[in-house]
């Protein structure tokens, strides 16, 4: 009798509630991994799965080794770090394709100009007075936060002092594409051309293979500051080190106009006729190509990246989305520098993708939630190069996701997640991040960023320059 009644007990504790499912678990068959995540809706960006209801993801290793129903993880994993997903989306992390992350530190200095004013008249002039490393380290940590905090895991970085920028990832725990910029006339820490190329073959040299979540790579700012003999040099040596580009593009009409006369073609003719086309190349911006400039972008192992927050606010028109994905060219999505946006928030800029060209083009249905929910995981992973790292939750990618909080009637009732996402939810409702399996915020607590030192030496900053910018008015 007694026997039995022991065997009756072990079996009742076998028995496991996850999710409002109720399991069989024998923790000495499961197989242990570094974590479990749960969500009440599983969003996997993986078209063979799709959204799991009350999922969960395996991790091992900071990788997915199995994606699955709470009630098959569980049965199968055991974990020590679990985190709970009632009421929660766990997602993948977002990717934002194109920023310059210290210019977070410029927030605010100067709106409302367009585009080439801004440059010349206050951002070049402002970078030659503050940027050095110090401003980078600081501006790139407050980038980091921020980019934590709203739940992107993943940035395609171009700014000056790369190293440092690297430096910041390391210790902040994203992942990131750094590419070192390339300009022809003086920049902060460079003379012109020679030096500045000189450095970002050297920052590739120094950090490729080097580190697994930073990827190293060169940055030619853009046509109408790099000369076309210099652009084909940067193309040929990204070719031979097999290192990635960004650069901007058809930007706005300014740049389309200047191209043009000099050149006697596009900007994206110019890439082509430069090699740019040939290697892996992040082009921002994109708003202004032709029908054939979207047939040579979608042969080409290129992505262009629409920033549709920072392409508004300097008037530099609304990207063909529909267009360039109908054609076949792989798109992502970006915010640009939070200087022009003014701030990393990947959930406006998703927002923004999907009803931009709704408007433009007089067509509701052009940009669907899962099209803008793609450009912003999955797609813009694919855009920047990472497509076989990270953008989607499946086994072999890396653990690169977030929990996205349902909990505010803001976001209720919920009849479709993925319009939710979409439509609905922000960067506010994001409670965990993770990156290659490492939990950089856990409900709403930043782990790897001393916020209260971080928010002293921003101002610190911000203090120098409001006296300059005093001395100005």
């Amino acid at each position: 009798m007694f026997k039995k009644m022991k065997r009756a007990a072990a079996m009742m504790a076998a028995l496991i509630m996850i999710e409002g499912q109720v399991i069989m678990a024998g923790a000495e068959d499961k197989t242990h991994v570094d974590m479990i995540a749960h969500g009440r809706y599983v969003v996997t960006m993986d078209d063979a799965r799709g959204v799991v209801e009350f999922g969960a993801v395996a991790v091992k290793d900071g990788a997915i080794v199995a994606v699955g129903t709470a009630a098959e993880i569980t049965a199968t994993y055991s974990a020590d770090d679990i985190l709970a997903g009632e009421n929660r989306v766990l997602m993948p992390g977002m990717v934002n394709g194109h920023t310059h992350s210290a210019m977070v530190l410029f927030r605010g200095m100067a709106d409302d100009l367009d585009l080439m004013t801004w440059l010349t008249k206050y951002i070049f002039p402002m970078e030659g007075r503050y940027v050095d490393p110090d401003f980078i380290a600081v501006g790139s940590e407050l980038a980091c936060w921020e980019m934590i905090r709203g739940g992107t895991t993943s940035f395609v970085d171009m700014y000056f002092y790369p190293d440092v920028i690297a430096g910041v990832v390391d210790k902040c725990g994203l992942r990131a594409v750094i590419t070192a910029p390339m300009i022809d006339f003086p920049s902060p820490g460079f003379k012109g051309w020679e030096d500045s190329y000189a450095a970002g073959v050297k920052f590739v040299e120094d950090w490729q293979g080097k580190h697994p979540r930073i990827t190293p790579g060169l940055a030619p700012h853009a046509p109408y500051t790099v000369s076309k003999e210099h652009l084909s040099q940067v193309a040929a040596k990204a070719k031979e080190l097999g290192a990635p580009i960004s650069i901007h593009i058809a930007e706005d009409q300014a740049e389309v106009k200047k191209i043009a006369a000099e050149q006697g073609m596009t900007s994206i003719e110019l890439m082509a006729e430069t090699g740019l086309l040939d290697v892996t190349t992040v082009a921002a911006h994109v708003v202004w190509p032709t029908d054939s400039d979207m047939k040579a972008l979608a042969g080409a192992p290129v992505g262009a990246i629409h920033n549709p927050t920072s392409n508004l606010k300097t008037a530099a028109g609304i990207a063909p989305i529909p267009q360039m994905l109908e054609a076949g060219v792989k798109v992502g999505l970006g915010t640009d520098g939070a200087a022009s946006n003014n701030d990393l928030d990947m959930w406006e800029e998703m927002r923004l993708a999907a009803l931009l060209n709704k408007g433009k083009q007089n067509d509701p249905t052009v940009v669907p939630a899962s099209a803008a929910l793609k450009m912003a995981t999955s797609g813009g992973a694919e855009a920047v190069g990472l497509g076989d790292v990270t953008g989607a939750l499946k086994p072999g990618m890396k653990a690169d996701m977030i929990q996205v909080s349902l909990d505010s009637l803001r976001l209720a009732p919920l009849y479709d997640v993925m319009s939710h996402l979409v439509y609905a939810a922000g960067s506010h409702d994001v409670v965990t991040t993770v990156v290659e399996g490492k939990v950089l915020m856990r409900d709403g607590k930043m782990l790897t960023i001393d916020e209260d030192a971080l928010r002293a030496r921003v101002e610190a900053v911000a203090e120098k320059i409001r006296a300059d910018l005093a001395k100005t008015e």
